[in-house]
């Protein structure tokens, strides 16, 4: 199986410490699992993978705008799809990225979402929230929920 994992992580690299954890895993079932940064790249063919995730911090309350443009730009129909986030203060941030996986047709397999350091706007007045996050529960929560995604 070829995965590929479009992201955005640039403020603390929470959710880059995600993706790694997640590709450091080793799962046999899987031959590749290539991070594609958005910060660096707007547009790859993915057409040749069998799932394709996406991955974002949380930012006014939903997914980076870079994450949402490729997702809406260069994610196939048909695709099977996981969506994978860190956030400052728990909600459900995924409403807009699941609408633009329905609208291509595309089977969501789940999410995963876990706090994350966040020291955005008044936050930082205060030295930020989510201090430690994400944790080592978290990293191994996130590489649980692949396992359980490469599964179905």
């Amino acid at each position: 199986m070829k995965v590929a994992i479009v992201y955005y992580s640039q403020h603390h690299g929470n959710t880059k410490k995600l993706l790694d954890a997640i590709k450091g895993s080793g799962d046999a079932r899987v031959r590749a699992v290539d991070l594609i940064n958005t910060a660096k790249c707007e547009k790859a063919d993915l057409s040749g993978y069998d799932l394709i995730g996406f991955a974002s911090g949380i930012y006014f309350g939903k997914f980076s705008e870079a994450v949402i443009t490729f997702a809406k730009e260069n994610l196939p129909r048909g695709k099977r799809v996981f969506l994978i986030y860190t956030y400052g203060i728990k909600r459900d941030y995924t409403k807009g990225m699941k609408k633009i996986i329905a609208g291509k047709s595309c089977q969501l397999l789940g999410t995963y979402g876990c706090r994350g350091f966040d020291t955005f706007g008044p936050l930082k007045l205060i030295g930020g929230i989510a201090k430690g996050h994400p944790d080592e529960n978290d990293l191994k929560g996130a590489v649980e929920f692949f396992r359980g995604v490469i599964q179905t």
